[in-house]
């Protein structure tokens, strides 16, 4: 292929697309470049495979440490399995691509986007999304793009393009949004509590800046003498077609018509009408043309009867504006919240309910040394203190499958909560627990992401972190058939599996704080976009009211099981003397005290323990040990041990001097133990510090006043 390359500059950001130069084997491959970030994007397809009833896409995201400069740790210096964030960015990736290959497809598509260089200044997930579009186009795989992808943060009442991970850190907006030729294909965006009409206009800044990532693809294309492929889909057999429809059409639009609440039922009923035609069909000869279809292809039957009862239920919805539940388009389903649900060995639970969605959410308090490393992928943030998981088990939907590791889709949800949450939660130098949140989806029809949000709310309030506000959230579906649109408000799991949108909103009374749009057609206009976010409002300030009926405030006593904080500060250069050679004062301190200690490096201590006391004596020692004595000092101290020339006394946890047997008594003492004996208080002043950092006391020229004023700081 001819080397070509293009770039396109926001206010003095350059995004620069270069095709032709790397990866010739790979079905299209561009590098996309900005700043000193540069991602590698590559596009393959292969043969489908047999069977095969799904488009299966496969997008890896990859991150090389060195493309910081750096080595991976462990024995094999090398990297490993990946990092939580580097799942995120594949799913960024995916998301806007899947709805732009045609649904019909069964190639089997991989795309692989690998990090080579990157900048501290400069995120490559934005830039591995446009480079994946462009990718694709090279390819020359069915695709109704070119797609493209922007970052766009807030900082003061300015709007960014591609912001710098500063200006995300300072700014009060982390917004993705993705576009095709169709219109918005994906946002996804974490925010401090903005107002609905903020959020919108941050779209469509972000949806106006695609339009030139978008129209460079088409302009290198053109240089290449490339169009974008247009496939033909394939034939259906319209007499096995015409046989499903006729049988099913009457049965499915009746049992949609009875506007059944319980999801089990409907779809026993539904299942039993395939079943049915199942029969049917068997009964028919066996050269029957129809019969033959379904032997040849085991799920076309199932494909077919699904597309029926899609049809009718969009046309329903659309015509009658009444949900297969009943419900109208703006309605919420029944919503119940309960609070410590489990004991407070467990920190704070939350128990919520929407129609047959149900979280269980539990919080744990843990020490600083609970945070999560994130030193292993190529983020400059090198830890978290708000930890939110999410757990999707089988049986939350009826179903037997193996327990594995969390999935892309957990990992996904878990983050999606996680960034609702994280405006509200107090600072660290206010609360400086490490923070973590698990949602256990105990029961699944529709949106249990923002299920765990409200969950993880309730919880956290029982466990008596004092957020700042309340956390709800809801997710709007859409219908959209030619020129008619119809937006749903809390949709179930039917409504998301055969609707053209998945669009979670969450955040408090004030703003918004996290969204989540995926799209299964190839793009919304803004009007349309614009209408969700606010359709969403109601619907979220509703459920808020629910749970602030189960706790209206987050407790003021934590769980008794929960760990004590204290936090001291001391002067960094001591750093090194409480942690000891090998860690073993530390170690020591919490051998004796039976406290953690966490030591940061500038010098913020945090002592925990479940008995408060034991916090207070671990504290007591570092104290001890970290406060600078000067010459004149008077202590109660402790003798701890004696030799022949003296004896050595413990003035302060960890801190011991020397009193010479001359400074014993003022009168001249033979031996030490006629004076003093292991164990004994004794009243001291440090008459010199050396070179060394030796102390040497005395119990010489002390005045009643000072050694009263010893025993009372002592006491």
């Amino acid at each position: 292929m001819v080397e070509l390359d293009k770039s396109i500059s926001f206010d003095g950001r350059d995004i620069r697309l270069r095709a032709g130069l790397l990866a010739p084997q790979a079905g299209g491959s561009v590098l996309i470049q900005s700043g000193d970030t540069c991602v590698l994007v590559t596009a393959t397809r292969s043969t489908a495979r047999e069977g095969m009833d799904f488009l299966p896409l496969l997008v890896d995201y990859e991150e090389r440490l060195y493309a910081a400069g750096r080595i991976p740790g462990g024995f094999l210096r090398r990297e490993g399995r990946p990092p939580e964030r580097v799942t995120l960015t594949s799913r960024l990736i995916d998301r806007p691509l899947r709805p732009l290959f045609p649904q019909w497809l069964r190639d089997d598509i991989q795309i692989v986007a690998t990090t080579m260089s990157i900048d501290d200044r400069i995120p490559p997930d934005v830039l591995a999304v446009t480079g994946a579009s462009f990718a694709v186009c090279l390819a020359q795989i069915p695709f109704a793009g070119p797609m493209a992808a922007v970052r766009v943060g807030l900082v003061g009442d300015d709007f960014i393009i591609n912001p710098t991970y500063k200006e995300v850190e300072i700014g009060d907006l982390d917004l993705v949004v993705a576009a095709s030729p169709a219109g918005v294909i994906m946002v996804e965006a974490g925010a401090n509590q903005l107002p609905e009409r903020d959020i919108i206009e941050a779209i469509d800044f972000g949806y106006e800046a695609t339009q030139d990532l978008m129209k460079a693809q088409r302009e290198l294309l053109a240089e290449l003498g490339l169009e974008l492929v247009q496939a033909t889909p394939p034939e259906v057999d319209a007499t096995l077609s015409n046989f499903v429809r006729d049988r099913a059409t009457t049965e499915v639009k009746a049992i949609l018509a009875r506007y059944e609440k319980d999801k089990n039922v409907r779809d026993d009923a539904l299942d039993a009408v395939k079943e049915g035609i199942a029969q049917d069909i068997g009964q028919l000869p066996e050269d029957d043309p129809i019969r033959v279809a379904t032997a040849t292809n085991s799920k076309v039957l199932g494909t077919i009867f699904k597309d029926v009862t899609k049809e009718l239920m969009r046309r329903q919805i659309v015509e009658e504006g009444i949900r297969v539940d009943g419900r109208k388009l703006d309605e919420v389903r029944p919503v119940s919240c309960r609070v410590s649900v489990l004991p407070k060995r467990v920190h704070g639970s939350g128990l919520f309910n929407r129609g047959l969605t149900q979280v269980l959410s539990a919080c744990t308090l843990g020490t600083p040394g609970d945070a999560q490393d994130m030193a292993d992928d190529l983020h400059p943030e090198d830890s978290k203190r708000y930890l939110h998981h999410y757990n999707f088990p089988p049986y939350s939907v009826g179903e037997t499958k193996p327990m594995r590791a969390p999935g892309r889709r957990e990992v996904g949800h878990g983050a999606l909560a996680e960034r609702a949450i994280l405006p509200v939660l107090p600072p660290k130098n206010e609360f400086p627990y490490v923070i973590r949140v698990v949602s256990e989806v105990l029961s699944s029809n529709g949106s249990t992401s923002m299920g765990s949000v409200c969950g993880s709310t309730l919880a956290l309030m029982d466990a008596g972190v004092p957020i700042s506000k309340p956390v709800s959230g809801a997710a709007m579906g859409l219908i959209k058939e030619g020129d008619e649109v119809r937006i749903l408000t809390d949709i179930q799991g039917i409504e998301d599996f055969l609707g053209d949108m998945d669009f979670k909103v969450a955040g408090t009374d004030a703003g918004i704080t996290a969204l989540q749009m995926d799209m299964k057609i190839a793009g919304l206009s803004m009007d349309i976009v614009a209408q969700a976010i606010e359709q969403a409002k109601p619907a979220r300030l509703h459920i808020l009211e629910k749970m602030l009926t189960a706790i209206d405030k987050p407790e003021v006593e934590l769980s008794p099981f929960a760990p004590r904080l204290l936090t001291i500060k001391i002067d960094p250069e001591f750093i090194g003397l409480v942690i000891g050679p090998g860690g073993k004062t530390i170690k020591g301190i919490t051998e004796e005290t039976g406290a953690k200690v966490d030591i940061e490096d500038d010098g913020t201590v945090t002592v925990s323990a479940i008995d408060r006391e034991k916090a207070k004596r671990a504290v007591n020692i570092i104290q001890g040990m970290t406060r600078k004595l000067n010459e004149g000092d008077v202590y109660a101290g402790r003798v701890t041990r004696i030799i022949p020339i003296g004896a050595f006394v413990e003035l302060l946890p960890g801190k011991e001097g020397m009193v010479h047997i001359s400074q014993l008594a003022d009168y001249r003492v033979g031996k030490v133990e006629d004076e003093l004996a292991v164990g004994d208080e004794v009243i001291v002043k440090v008459r010199e510090i050396d070179n060394k950092g030796r102390i040497n006391l005395t119990r010489l020229g002390i005045h009643p006043n000072e050694a009263a004023a010893a025993r009372a700081t002592e006491a």
